[in-house]
């Protein structure tokens, strides 16, 4: 949300689980530091999380979210650790490692 004196705001819904928060801050941020010039007076997401905004452009903003919250060099040698898990225990150890959701790990994976 961009305020009357030009600056942007960045509001995560309290209710939200904190993985959940942190994701979607890193989302916006990643929106601010790649769409600044789209953001006009606000990107508003609706209770299904989606904005007015390209879905190209959602996808850009999820994938450098990841980036911030689960860096490559850091995930993947933790993934070389963890080959003796199934993979379900796998992604919830790189999960609670990076603080984010189960879901967040196998988008970053590419698993979904």
């Amino acid at each position: 949300m961009k305020e009357e004196d030009g600056n942007v705001v960045i509001r995560v819904n309290r209710h939200d689980v904190k993985e959940r928060q942190r994701f979607t801050l890193a989302h916006e941020i990643a929106h601010f530091l790649l769409h600044r010039d789209r953001i006009g007076d606000g990107i508003t997401d609706d209770i299904l999380y989606r904005s007015k905004l390209s879905d190209f452009m959602e996808v850009q903003a999820n994938r450098l979210a990841a980036d911030i919250l689960m860096p490559g060099h850091l995930i993947q040698p933790k993934l070389k650790e963890f080959t003796e898990l199934r993979d379900e225990e796998k992604y919830k150890k790189l999960a609670d490692m990076a603080e984010v959701s189960t879901t967040a790990i196998k988008i970053r994976l590419g698993k979904i």
